[in-house]
């Protein structure tokens, strides 16, 4: 792909082109508005559409209908180069990092409705300390994804401080890299970055990175860590209240003693 520009109308305009060949490409707006891929120079790609010729200058074109990458070469590159672009830009600095609430009363969750992370959430929140959570669903995969997650993660931002969560956790399965490749977009990891909210990052399993990863405040090697992350273990808080209860109470005790015997050793002195 080689010059790629966005027209004011929406429609987008390039050239495609191999070692030998070039033909001009032109993807009309409703059609751009639907592809999951960022489009950019240099990319390595597929596309499908039919040929027509433009009479304006009698050359042929290809009316590209469907964009995918070509290879997983090419979506390395894609992610080191959008890595090495979001990083100079300070999105994934060290000082921006906002710590996590220590005992958060609501927490949010992004992710899809349905299938095993959000169970295993739940799961492990309610083993350790149940909590208020509010499920914001979004497709965790295909073309709506990204638009999802960063709609979701400015959602929750933009709600008032009564409804507001304290945290929120990004979470989905393990896949393979164009299975979590929303999570390398652009729109989700500014979303990500610029989250009010400390955010916990849970996409994939232990070995998978993605780019919401270096944004977000904390990452979980995988979404039951996550939950871990976010809130204590109740029980472990309850024994430690009483620890220091009993501590409290023999602290007082030995003083009242003290100050009893002080009270007694006074009155026996003569004025």
């Amino acid at each position: 792909m080689s010059g790629f520009k966005r027209h004011t109308s929406g429609h987008g305009y390039f050239s495609l082109k191999d070692e030998s060949s070039v033909i001009d490409a032109v993807c009309w707006k409703g059609t751009l508005s639907g592809i999951s891929v960022s489009l950019e120079d240099g990319l390595e790609v597929i596309c499908k559409g039919r040929v027509t010729t433009y009479g304006a200058r009698s050359k042929y074109q290809i009316v590209v209908q469907s964009v995918t990458l070509a290879g997983t070469g090419s979506l390395l590159k894609l992610l080191h180069d959008r890595k090495e672009k979001l990083q100079k830009e300070g999105l994934f600095d060290a000082e921006k990092k906002k710590p996590l609430p220590f005992f958060p009363k609501k927490i949010g969750i992004i992710t899809s409705e349905t299938g095993a992370v959000i169970r295993d959430i739940l799961h492990r929140l309610s083993d350790r300390c149940p909590s208020h959570v509010l499920l914001w669903p979004v497709a965790v995969q295909g073309d709506t994804s990204a638009k999802d997650v960063a709609h979701a993660i400015k959602g929750f931002n933009e709600m008032d401080d009564c409804t507001k969560p304290d945290i929120l956790i990004v979470a989905r399965g393990g896949g393979s890299l164009e299975d979590l490749w929303s999570f390398n977009e652009e729109n989700v990891v500014r979303a990500a970055a610029n989250s009010r909210i400390p955010l916990i990052s849970a996409v994939g399993h232990e070995t998978d990175t993605t780019l919401i990863d270096f944004a977000a405040d904390k990452r979980a090697p995988t979404p039951t860590a996550a939950a871990e992350m976010a809130v204590p273990v109740r029980t472990q808080l309850n024994e430690n209240l009483l620890q220091t209860w009993d501590r409290l109470q023999n602290a007082l005790t030995n003083f009242l003693t003290h100050q009893k015997a002080l009270c007694r050793v006074c009155s026996q002195r003569p004025f």
